[in-house]
C-alpha cells in the first residue's frame, strides 16, 4: 500500500494521463485506522495473532544483536512513522548510526499531524529525547517509556499534555502502543543504553516517512510548514547518519547536523526570546525555581512533639533522614533503578 492510500489524503483532480496511476480514494485512510482498531480489540479479548508481521525475533535480541556486530548498551535512537505504524530502533556502531531493527507499532490513536492539548487522544509529532527520568515505572506500564512531551517546541507553541509513552498492550490514547514482547526489547535497549554511559536517546516522531516524493504527495494543508521542518531533521539523518542538532527558534524546530565540537542531541537548546513566551504552567523549569522559592520562604512547621525531650529530637533525626533517603531515590531514577517506595 502506497503512502498516498495509507494517509487518506486524495490528490487533487488532474486531467488523466496515460499509465499513470490512480489517487488513492480517500476512504483509504478509514482502512489504516480500522485495521489499527482491529488489532487493539483483537488484543483486548486475546484474539490477537503475535507476533505481528514483520515483527523481529524479540526472543533471541543479543543473538540478533551480535550478527549484526551491535554492543547491549551502546548509544540508541529511536524512529517513529505514523502512517506506516513503524517504531525504528537503530544503535550506533564506531562512528556512525546502523538499524538495529523495524518495529510495527501495534496501534496509535488519533491523525496525521501534532499533539495539541491534554486529552485530544493525538499522539505526537517532532523531536524529543528520553533521559532516565523518562524511563517510566508508575501506574499502568512499568517498563515503559515516556516521549518526553511536551518538549520546548510544544511549550513555546502553547501546547499541553503529559504521560505521552511508548508501552505495551496494544492499546492506548495518545500512545505509541506496541506488544509486549516488542515494548520489553525496546526498554531494554534503551534503558542498557542510559546506564551504560548515554546522556539522552533522541525519539523522532514523523507523520511518515519524509522522502521528496511522498511529500509531494501530500497535499498541502494546515502542517505543511510544521512538517517541511520535520523534514530538515529527517534528512539530517538519513545523510550523516548521526542525530543532528534540534533547537528551537521564532516558535519553529531549527536543525543541525551533528557536529564533534558542539552540542548536539542530548537536550534542545532554546532562544531566549522563545523561552521567554513559555508560561510558566508550561515551562517546568519555571515551575521548579517557584517551588523551590515557596518551599524556601515557608517556615518550617512546628514539631509533633517537645523539642526539649531526648526521644522527640531522636524522632526528628530519624524523620529527616527518611526524607532524605527519599530526595536521593528520586533523583536517582536514572539509573534504571525503581526507587524504593516507604
Amino acid at each position: 500500500m502506497g503512502l498516498v492510500a495509507s494517509l487518506g489524503l486524495a490528490a487533487a483532480l488532474v486531467t488523466a494521463v496515460p499509465r499513470a496511476a490512480p489517487a488513492a480514494p480517500p476512504a483509504a485512510s478509514d482502512s489504516a485506522a480500522a485495521e489499527r482498531l482491529q488489532r487493539s480489540r483483537a488484543a483486548k479479548t486475546g484474539r490477537l495473532a503475535l507476533p505481528l508481521p514483520g515483527t523481529p525475533d524479540t526472543t533471541q535480541p543479543l543473538t540478533r544483536l551480535a550478527a549484526a556486530g551491535l554492543a547491549l548498551g551502546a548509544p540508541v535512537l529511536i524512529r517513529i512513522f505514523k502512517a506506516e505504524s513503524e517504531l525504528e530502533i537503530w544503535i550506533k556502531k564506531r562512528n556512525t548510526y546502523v538499524r538495529f531493527a523495524t518495529y510495527p507499532v501495534c496501534y496509535w490513536s488519533g491523525t496525521l499531524g501534532p499533539k495539541l492539548r491534554e486529552g485530544d487522544r493525538q499522539t505526537p509529532e517532532g523531536f524529543y529525547t528520553i533521559t532516565g527520568r523518562e524511563l517510566h515505572h508508575g501506574d499502568r506500564w512499568r517498563r515503559s517509556l515516556n516521549v518526553g512531551y511536551p518538549n520546548l517546541f510544544d511549550r513555546a507553541n502553547g501546547r499541553s499534555g503529559s504521560n505521552i509513552l511508548v508501552h505495551g498492550g496494544c492499546s492506548s490514547v495518545g500512545c505509541f502502543a506496541m506488544t509486549d514482547a516488542v515494548n520489553a526489547e525496546i526498554y531494554d535497549l534503551v534503558s542498557a543504553a542510559l546506564r551504560n554511559g548515554a546522556a539522552s536517546v533522541p525519539l523522532h516522531v514523523f507523520p511518515f516517512r519524509m522522502t521528496e516524493a511522498n511529500l509531494a504527495a501530500t497535499p498541502a494543508g494546515r502542517w505543511t510548514g510544521f512538517w517541511s521542518d520535520l523534514k530538515l531533521g529527517y534528512d539530517a539523518f538519513e545523510r550523516t547518519r548521526l542525530p543532528p542538532n534540534i533547537s528551537v527558534c521564532g516558535k519553529r524546530y531549527r536543525v543541525r547536523d551533528y557536529s564533534p565540537f558542539g552540542p548536539n542531541a542530548d537536550r534542545i537548546q532554546m532562544c531566549e526570546g522563545d523561552r521567554d513566551g513559555v508560561p510558566d504552567h508550561l515551562d517546568p523549569d519555571a515551575a521548579t525555581e517557584q517551588q523551590n522559592a515557596s518551599q524556601q520562604a515557608a517556615p518550617p512547621p512546628p514539631p509533633p512533639c517537645a523539642i526539649e525531650r531526648a526521644s522527640c529530637r531522636k524522632w526528628l533525626a530519624l524523620h529527616e533522614r527518611r526524607i532524605a533517603s527519599r530526595t536521593l531515590a528520586t533523583q536517582t531514577t536514572g539509573t534504571g533503578k525503581r526507587p524504593r517506595i516507604r
